[in-house]
């Protein structure tokens, strides 16, 4: 079954869920090889109240059910920052909601786990994992909201279709655990 419904929005049971996949249709759209990018997610309503220029602008009107969520894309992150590097800068206004972010990885089997070279700095690893004939090109789309709660998509770009997006709170807890702490004092 697709996560996305005929008339394009995702099909989703909770706000998060629908909102991390609303990102990654956003970013399927795009294409591949992008580089990562960072959302605010805020809620609707308050959003149509309390900025109802930026809700025109984003084509959400009074009579639009829509998503509990918006994602509102921010600024590029600035090339040659490491992403923790960054993340570790952001802080995020009240008004914000939650976050989410889309990056683009290579990924191996675990059964390559075992014939990882000793002793390979950062650089050495990258070139190894990218060279190597199992690599899995990978979109990960993470959103973490104020109160704890977290999802995330993956979508493979040999399987790049909505119907083979994966989902769930734990995919990526690393990233999630990054994106958490932008919202601690």
């Amino acid at each position: 079954m697709s996560n996305v419904s005929p008339s394009g929005p995702p099909m989703a049971a909770n706000p998060l869920t629908r909102a991390v996949l609303e990102i990654d249709e956003y970013a399927s759209g795009i294409g591949w090889d992008q580089p990562a990018r960072l959302f605010a997610l805020v809620d609707t309503a308050r959003l149509r109240a309390q900025e109802p220029g930026l809700a025109a602008q984003l084509g959400i009107d009074e009579g639009d059910a829509g998503a509990a969520l918006t994602p509102v894309e921010q600024d590029e992150i600035p090339a040659g920052t490491a992403l923790d590097e960054f993340l570790a800068t952001v802080a995020w206004p009240e008004a914000v909601a939650g976050c989410a972010l889309t990056v683009e990885r290579l990924m191996l089997p675990p059964s390559a786990e075992d014939s990882v070279p000793a002793g390979l700095d950062g650089n050495a690893l990258t070139d190894w994992v990218a060279s190597h004939p199992d690599r899995q090109e990978v979109r990960m789309t993470v959103g973490v909201l104020r109160d704890g709660s977290r999802e995330s998509a993956l979508r493979l770009r040999e399987k790049d279709s909505p119907n083979e997006v994966l989902t769930g709170a734990g995919l990526v807890p690393g990233l999630a655990e990054a994106l958490a702490a932008t919202f601690e004092d």
